[in-house]
């Protein structure tokens, strides 16, 4: 049985340390959390950084620089073996909001001077009693939303600040049963195989008797599983409206759908999630997020996070590099941001 309350603690106390430090701290209490070859991923415009000084420099000096007041309110938090290096290495996993006051223009976003809710998920990779490798995905277009602005046409699903588990359970800060641990992780691997056999039919490359949408989400997820996925696409509720608002669109307008893998993939009890770089490779053929088709392979990061109810998944927060995914299709929604007229 592997204790993972070590990395645990590693992952809290640079929270800790990191939430409560001076503007002039921060890079600090960063450098004393993490290996000197600390390496980090963030979404665009920041993508990949080595070091804690050009993390500081590069994302955090700037973006608390415009949200002022930043306050970490996790409501999920659990560690896990790397099921993608044969489980090598240890990751923790913190999913919430950040909650600010939006003071400042960030990325061109025009500041509200009002409360903003930044969704995050941000995976650790611990060495020892310090930090090695950092994946943080913030939904920076539900931000330019909520900044009144929408750069993308309506939504096939609901736009809302994002609940955590129905649960209330989601802070694994205790030891797990680690049965529960492999049970979650086993259903997520088998609702990903699902998708591939799914994906594989589509392309007629199997000949397998294909299952109804319904059918094949049945087999790993609950009639009532709630997906929260990012702005662009939105939230739904139920297998049904799953479906009919995020899977259909995604299957019939995205084309020449390639796996690429994952970082890192782990569960601890009922909670479970990964992330890749990228994780997918898809072409759009037009109508996808009310998009005309750009018929280029553009790349998708992307992070999910489950909540596991007995024999299946019951909740999935989803993170996606949308601004990234966007910007290879030549949309540069930052860059349009820069000509909004300001009152």
């Amino acid at each position: 049985m592997t204790d993972f309350q070590p990395a645990k603690a590693t992952a809290h106390a640079y929270m800790t340390a990191f939430d409560a430090a001076l503007p002039t701290g921060r890079l600090q209490a960063l450098q004393a959390h993490t290996t000197a070859d600390y390496q980090w991923r963030g979404l665009h415009p920041f993508h990949e950084q080595s070091g804690a000084e050009a993390v500081i420099d590069t994302f955090w000096g700037p973006l608390l620089a415009s949200f002022t007041a930043l306050q970490r309110r996790e409501t999920i938090f659990f560690a896990g073996l790397n099921d993608c290096d044969g489980q090598a290495s240890t990751w923790t996993c913190s999913m919430g909001h950040f909650k600010a006051l939006f003071d400042h223009n960030w990325l061109n976003i025009p500041a509200t001077g009002k409360t903003v809710m930044i969704r995050y998920a941000e995976f650790h990779r611990i060495e020892g009693d310090k930090i090695a490798e950092t994946a943080l995905f913030i939904d920076i277009l539900d931000i330019i939303h909520q900044a009144g602005v929408w750069p993308l046409p309506p939504m096939t699903a609901a736009a809302f600040v994002h609940p955590g588990p129905l649960t209330n359970d989601g802070q694994q800060l205790g030891q797990q049963d680690p049965a529960e641990g492999a049970k979650t992780l086993k259903t997520i691997n088998d609702m990903a195989a699902n998708i591939s056999n799914a994906n594989e039919i589509l392309q007629g490359k199997s000949d397998a008797k294909p299952l109804t949408p319904h059918e094949e989400l049945a087999l790993t997820w609950h009639e009532d599983m709630a997906w929260y996925g990012p702005a662009g696409i939105g939230a739904v509720f139920t297998i049904d409206r799953y479906i009919a608002q995020h899977q259909q669109p995604f299957r019939r307008q995205l084309a020449d759908r390639v796996f690429n893998g994952h970082v890192a993939r782990m569960a601890e009890g009922n909670y479970g999630g990964f992330f890749g770089w990228p994780n997918l490779t898809v072409t759009p053929t037009g109508g996808y997020m009310g998009l005309p088709a750009s018929n280029k392979p553009s790349d998708m990061r992307v992070v999910d996070v489950y909540r596991r109810d007995g024999d299946k998944l019951a909740e999935n927060w989803v993170f996606i590099d949308m601004l990234h995914f966007l910007n290879q299709q030549g949309l540069d929604v930052l860059a349009r941001l820069a000509e909004v007229p300001r009152s």
